[in-house]
C-alpha cells in the first residue's frame, strides 16, 4: 500500500458506523444533487461502454444519485434497476427516464446491505457514488455479492490526487471529518480496490479518466456548488462568517490551479479511475 493509501485508510478511532450513515444521508439529501449530478452525464456513458454492456443484461445501479449510470445503461436497452437511500434523488432519476421514455426499477436501498440475492445481476454500476458510503468493506461486498460469477462491476470514483480529492482535502482543513471515519478516496487508489476486490476477480482493469468541469468562472462553480452540493453545503453551514470566508478563498485557489481555460471561465480537469471489475 503506498504511503497516501495509508493516510486515507487511517483512522483515530473506531466510528460510529449507524451514526456516521446517518449523518451521510442527510448530507447527500441536503441542496439538491441534481443541479452538478446532471452535469456528469458523460461518466455513466463512459462506464457503460468500459463494461461493454450489452442490451437485455440485468443491470444494478448502486447509490445512484439521480440516475447517470442508469439512464446510460437503459439507453443500450438493458433491465435496470436504480438504487439510492436517498428517495428525492430516486424520485429525480425518474423524472428523467419518463422525459426520454426509458424504463428504470427505482429502489430504495443502502449500498451496504443490498435487498437482492446472490448473483442477481449480470452488471452492477456506480459512479461516484458506492465511495461515499459509510462501511466502505460492507459496500464491496455487496458489490460482490449481488453480481453473478463472470458478471462485471463498473466503477468510477475520484482519485485522492485529482481536483475532488483535493476539493475534499480542502473541506477537512476547515472541518473537521466524524470521527473514524474514512476518505471516500481510497474508492479511488489502485491498491485499495485490488486489497478489497482481487481475490474474487477474474481480472481488474482500471483506466485513469478525466471529467471536464466547466462553469461560467470560479465564483460561479463556488456558488453551485455550496448552494446544491451536499458535502459542502454543510461544511459551510459548520462554519461561522470567518470560517466561510477562509474556505471560499482555498476552494477559490484550488480552482484557480486546475483551471485550463486562461479566459476566466472554468475549464478543470479532475482525473477518476474507471474501474471494470470481472467477478470470477
Amino acid at each position: 500500500m503506498s504511503s497516501i493509501e495509508s493516510v486515507l485508510t487511517e483512522t483515530t478511532s473506531p466510528p460510529d458506523l449507524v451514526a456516521l450513515k446517518a449523518r451521510q444521508q442527510a448530507m447527500w439529501a441536503a441542496g439538491d444533487y441534481t443541479v452538478v449530478g446532471t452535469t456528469l452525464q458523460i461518466v455513466g456513458e463512459r462506464l457503460c461502454e468500459a463494461v461493454d454492456l450489452r442490451a437485455g443484461e440485468r443491470v444494478l445501479d448502486v447509490a445512484a444519485g439521480n440516475g447517470n449510470a442508469s439512464l446510460a445503461a437503459a439507453r443500450r436497452f438493458a433491465d435496470v434497476t436504480s438504487t439510492d437511500y436517498v428517495a428525492a434523488l430516486l424520485d429525480a432519476a425518474g423524472r428523467r427516464a419518463a422525459a426520454d421514455g426509458l424504463a428504470l426499477d427505482l429502489r430504495v436501498a443502502d449500498a451496504e446491505e443490498l435487498p437482492f440475492a446472490d448473483a442477481a445481476f449480470d452488471v452492477v454500476l456506480s459512479t461516484f457514488g458506492v465511495m461515499f458510503t459509510a462501511d466502505h468493506h460492507a459496500a464491496a461486498r455487496e458489490l460482490l455479492r449481488v453480481v453473478r460469477p463472470g458478471g462485471r462491476v463498473g466503477l468510477a470514483n475520484w482519485t485522492p490526487e485529482g481536483f475532488i480529492g483535493r476539493l475534499f482535502a480542502t473541506i477537512g482543513k476547515h472541518v473537521s471529518p466524524p470521527p473514524g471515519a474514512k476518505s471516500p478516496a481510497v474508492w479511488g487508489t489502485q491498491g485499495w480496490i485490488d486489497q478489497e476486490f482481487a481475490t474474487r476477480a477474474l481480472r481488474i482493469t482500471v483506466t485513469r479518466q478525466t471529467f471536464v468541469f466547466r462553469y461560467r468562472s470560479p465564483e460561479h462553480w463556488l456558488e453551485v456548488f455550496r448552494t446544491w452540493y451536499g458535502p459542502l453545503l454543510k461544511a459551510f453551514a459548520a462554519l461561522d462568517e470567518a470560517g466561510k470566508v477562509a474556505l471560499s478563498r482555498d476552494i477559490l485557489a484550488l480552482i484557480d490551479a486546475y483551471n485550463t481555460s486562461g479566459d476566466g471561465t472554468v475549464v478543470v480537469p479532475a482525473e477518476y479511475l474507471e474501474i471494470v471489475i470481472q467477478r470470477a
